[in-house]
């Protein structure tokens, strides 16, 4: 489907040290710019955080250390990066959590005015959670092919929610499970 674009958009995703908006740093950034006529620009960068990337995350997305340690800064690009998303608006998965926060973190860190309440922003996730169903009725459906009758009546929520969790040990057989 060929977007429909007021403003350019700017798809993008961070790859970081961690899981804090505030304390944790870029250490990979992707964006992918839709322009109003179509065509595409992207940008790829590893970036240096400029303090360790703890091995259990190097683990998750591949970077270490090694990789970033001769690259720039996030304040080296932050101009540029800037730049590229200037006019934009802004797109991810989760973005609206965490990489928008964390991208705004960093350009303050760099000393980089950029003004967020200029750009909109798009977060697939939260759009797929807003049109997909999280309801029990829809896990049942889901993981037994099963109408849920008698939904919201205890014994059958009950009942229901341990044949979900049956179908799931089936279905996911040696995931760990932790919250």
């Amino acid at each position: 489907m060929l977007l429909k674009l007021k403003n350019p958009v700017v798809v993008l995703d961070l790859e970081t040290t961690g899981m804090n908006i505030v304390t944790d740093r870029i250490v990979e950034i992707a964006l992918l710019k839709i322009n109003i006529d179509g065509n595409e620009e992207e940008k790829l960068m590893l970036i240096n955080p400029e303090m360790p990337i703890p091995p259990e995350v190097s683990q998750i997305h591949g970077i270490t250390d090694d990789d970033v340690k001769d690259k720039p800064t996030f304040r080296e690009v932050a101009k540029t990066l800037a730049k590229f998303i200037e006019g934009c608006d802004l797109c991810g998965f989760n973005s609206n959590r965490f990489d928008i926060p964390l991208l705004a973190e960093e350009f303050l860190r760099a000393d980089i005015d950029i003004d967020l309440k200029k750009h909109k922003f798009i977060d697939v996730q939260a759009i797929f959670h807003k049109m997909e169903k999280r309801t029990l009725a829809a896990a049942y459906k889901f993981y037994c092919n099963k109408e849920l009758i008698d939904a919201h009546s205890a014994m059958a929520d009950t009942k229901a929610t341990y044949e979900v969790l049956k179908a799931q040990l089936d279905m996911y057989k040696g995931a760990e499970f932790e919250d």
